[in-house]
């Protein structure tokens, strides 16, 4: 069984027992559980419901294991050849990371 959810803007698919790393939510604490409503796909065993645009009573119940979780350095860097220009920058992207307990449908 797995739900297709939307988390913060984004889809994730979410089955029992998995660990997903999210975007960073805020006034979260670590062991707490959160629950996301806007499921948008179900698969029951084969059994397929497709939200219009969401299934209404389901929803995905999860515990927050790491509230911040530092994502990997990405640089960014900009140049135009033979105009003396460069600009260097980056930045490391912010995570939730969580674990999915059960899937009410």
């Amino acid at each position: 069984m797995y739900a297709i959810v939307e988390i913060n803007g984004q889809q994730f698919k979410a089955e029992e027992g998995k660990k997903l790393f999210v975007n960073h939510m805020k006034d979260v604490e670590e062991g707490k559980t959160v629950e996301f409503d806007k499921v948008l796909l179900l698969d029951k065993d084969g059994a397929v419901t497709v939200g219009a645009p969401t299934i209404s009573g389901a929803k995905v119940v999860a515990e927050v294991v790491k509230p911040l979780v530092k994502g990997d350095k990405v640089i960014v860097f900009k140049m135009k050849r033979r105009k003396g220009y460069r600009k260097k920058n980056g930045h490391r992207a912010q995570f939730t990371q969580i674990e999915i307990k059960t899937i009410n449908a």
